[in-house]
């Protein structure tokens, strides 16, 4: 896929001065990055939005006999999970986009920006997704989890059980094997739970033997906040992963691009783990 640019009124100017294919790359990171500080914006804009739960929807009744009933989707709830002091406000336009296409019940969950651990936080996503399947009366949820809150996800799958209850699970700029970026930041105890050979990090490349869940990890090319690029790959013997490479925007942009949207749509409705998404997205 690929979406035209954001600034093309800068492109003669760089080409100018920079030839050849470190043109390309600049006007590349150039656009990129005046994406990122425009979602930045609005998402700092929508913040107070997304400060608290949202109202939970009951589940729909069934219809009384003799009315006529509608094509439903035989589709599980989608979970919304942000990341790092963040909150379900990010997910205004992918919850939209999957409504759209018919997924009736998305959900965002928000937890607490003070939260300082992450197995804490994945016990906590549990708790939530058995009051969601108890609700909805569905037997499994799909996830997408941005950023920390596709390691919170991946971390109740794998070590706490969470694969009886999560068919698909999609994260976008997540650090499965940790990242190095903003030591300072470290001062906060879950940063460091996500740098590489934290007890977090370490338990997730453990065995993981009959895991049921499927995984699509998205991982972007000029995602600043992966270091290296390729943590946000998750590579493990044991799950049945698939990668997908975004060419061309940053980490605020995966859960907003409508290219990414797209992936994240064809991952949720692959029937079976046979079916896969072929090639990569280019979104430059």
């Amino acid at each position: 896929m690929k979406v035209t640019g954001v600034l093309p009124l800068f492109s003669p100017l760089c080409r100018r001065l920079w030839p050849g294919r470190l043109a390309g790359l600049s006007v590349t990171l150039l656009r990129a990055t005046a994406l990122e500080a425009t979602i930045l914006a609005g998402h700092l804009l929508l913040y107070p939005t997304g400060l608290f739960q949202e109202r939970r929807s009951p589940a729909l009744p069934a219809p009384a006999d003799g009315a006529a009933r509608l094509p439903v989707r035989p589709a599980p709830p989608v979970v919304l999970l942000h990341g790092f002091i963040d909150n379900r406000s990010v997910f205004v336009l992918l919850r939209r986009t999957l409504a759209q296409h018919g997924r009736q019940r998305v959900e965002s969950l928000n937890y607490s920006p003070l939260t300082c651990d992450i197995r804490t936080a994945a016990e906590l996503l549990g708790r939530h997704i058995e009051e969601i399947c108890e609700r909805t009366g569905s037997a499994r949820v799909d996830i997408v989890g941005h950023s920390l809150g596709g390691l919170i996800a991946r971390y109740y799958v794998q070590c706490l059980g969470g694969d009886q209850r999560v068919r698909t699970l999609v994260t976008l700029g997540t650090p499965h094997s940790g990242t190095r970026v903003a030591p300072l930041a470290d001062a906060h105890p879950i940063v460091r739970q996500m740098r590489p050979g934290s007890a977090v990090i370490e338990a997730l490349a453990g065995p993981a033997p009959g895991c049921r869940t499927r995984f699509v990890s998205f991982w972007s090319d000029l995602d600043s906040l992966m270091d290296p690029l390729q943590t946000a790959c998750l590579e493990h013997p044991d799950l049945d992963a698939h990668n997908v490479r975004v060419s061309g925007i940053g980490h605020l942009a995966l859960p907003v691009h409508p290219a990414v949207a797209a992936g994240i749509r064809e991952a949720l409705d692959a029937p079976h783990p046979a079916d896969r998404i072929t090639g990569g997205l280019t979104v430059a």
